[in-house]
């Protein structure tokens, strides 16, 4: 007799098994149980109906023939186990059965991704309260789990975790169309889920899982040419006092338009907004919460802002700008003082807006619409779009290429990042090419 391959949904100690084996099959429903010794499964087991149905499928949906069978299970077990189950009313969710038996008593309850995941959102969150973590990244994890992770190994226990079932995993993710640096974060989740269950005593070590070589994509920038028509292009729109055309990039109209008719019209605050970006290497997050409180004007041998922006990416250290970022900081402050803001706990750009996340999205609106009126083409000769960000990176970049001697750690310090990142992200399509100047140059003699 053939009989189909089993997958265990369920799994229970040897102990547990020796001590209350049908408490054990009463709960298993139509699914196998993986009987565990030292965390390996020894062998399954099956509830003496579902052993009828995957033993003789042909004969399942006959009564009659139902009735005349005789089984290869021991009559005596399965006296005992009518007489201990009565048939309920209607038939109990296995969940149901579940709760207060073995399988989710001890350490075994936590022998189930879900369980595991709880756990994890609730260490998480705790860091997250001790300042550790943003509250942002508990939401990501969230939705990662439940995107993917909690799905796919729904039924696998940890403990039964292998290599071949975490390839398995990562072609899920690759048929996802998601990017090696995406499948390489979900990696992460899973291993932290991993060696939650290794503490629990359900595994001895983290299955070895798949290598996924994560490829860098730098964001885009402007060069000078591009970063000066854009500019230009900016106060020509709002001096004529253009208006957005309610059109998509492939030119067809747009059913519904999600920006505001206020803001079809283009004002100072997006060539402001261009210009303090390339002159102060703030990230657009950064630029959403800006407020005059952060920003201090100072004047002496050298003219800068200092700003104390919140935290950010585990940077708190305060950022000092280029001097053209203290005159356009000075319009949009005589701008708004004229229209009644201006105080401490103002925006510096879109005061009038209390809701940060759509003006970030409208300042990044603004950027396509000055972009195609520019001439700028909206990827660069790589194929990387140009966004509101592609502002911060040329900025770095424009350090690098154009500031005399800049010390790459202090030029990180002050972006709030770090060399590593300005090295793998920022600086990584900087060539000799561009700094050929420097690199033909010679010491002067004493």
């Amino acid at each position: 007799m053939t009989i189909r391959p089993l997958l265990a949904s369920l799994c229970a100690s040897l102990d547990d098994f020796l001590a209350k084996p049908l408490d054990i099959v009463g709960v298993s429903g139509a699914s196998a149980v993986a009987i565990l010794d030292a965390n390996q499964p020894v062998f399954y087991v099956v509830s003496p109906d579902f052993w009828k149905k995957i033993a003789h499928p042909e004969r399942v949906n006959s009564a009659k023939a139902t009735k005349s069978i005789e089984f290869d299970v021991d009559e005596e077990i399965e006296q005992a186990f009518s007489r201990r189950s009565a048939p309920p009313a209607k038939p109990a969710r296995t969940e149901d059965a579940l709760a207060g038996s073995v399988l989710t008593r001890g350490a075994m309850r936590f022998n189930r991704f879900d369980a595991l995941a709880d756990q994890l959102l609730e260490q998480e969150t705790q860091r997250v309260q001790r300042g550790e973590l943003s509250a942002a990244s508990v939401g990501i994890l969230k939705n990662r789990l439940d995107a993917h992770v909690l799905p796919y190994f729904k039924y696998i226990p940890p403990s039964q975790v292998t290599p071949m079932m975490m390839d398995a995993f990562v072609k899920r993710l690759t048929d996802s169309q998601l990017s090696s640096t995406t499948v390489s974060q979900y990696l992460v989740v899973v291993r932290k889920l991993l060696k939650l269950a290794i503490r629990h005593g359900l595994l001895r070590e983290v299955p070895e899982l798949p290598s996924i070589k994560v490829a860098n994509r730098p964001r885009s920038m402007l060069s000078l040419k591009e970063y000066a028509a854009v500019v230009r292009t900016a106060h020509r729109l709002t001096s004529k006092g253009s208006r957005a055309p309610e059109v998509k990039a492939s030119t067809s109209h747009r059913e519904r338009f999600w920006v505001q008719p206020r803001h079809l019209c283009l004002p100072s605050d997006m060539a402001w907004v261009i210009r303090f970006m390339v002159n102060s290497f703030v990230r657009p997050g950064d630029l959403r919460q800006l407020q005059h409180k952060h920003v201090q004007v100072v004047r002496g041998n050298s003219v800068y802002l200092r700003m104390n922006l919140p935290q950010t990416k585990r940077h708190d250290a305060p950022m000092v700008t280029l001097r053209p970022a203290v005159q356009v900081y000075e319009s949009a402050l005589a701008h708004a003082k004229r229209a009644g803001y201006g105080q401490p706990d103002d925006y510096v750009f879109l005061p009038a807006e209390k809701d940060r996340n759509y003006a970030l999205a409208v300042l990044g609106f603004w950027f396509k619409w000055v972009m195609r009126e520019a001439g700028v083409a909206p990827e660069d000769a790589m194929g990387r779009l140009r966004t509101l960000y592609c502002l911060r990176h040329t900025s770095i970049m424009f350090r690098l290429l154009y500031g005399q001697g800049i010390d790459m750690l202090t030029l990180a310090r002050n972006a709030r990042t770090s060399v590593q990142m300005i090295e793998r992200f920022y600086a990584s399509a900087l060539d000799g090419e561009m700094n050929v100047a420097m690199l033909q140059s010679r010491r002067t003699q004493k």
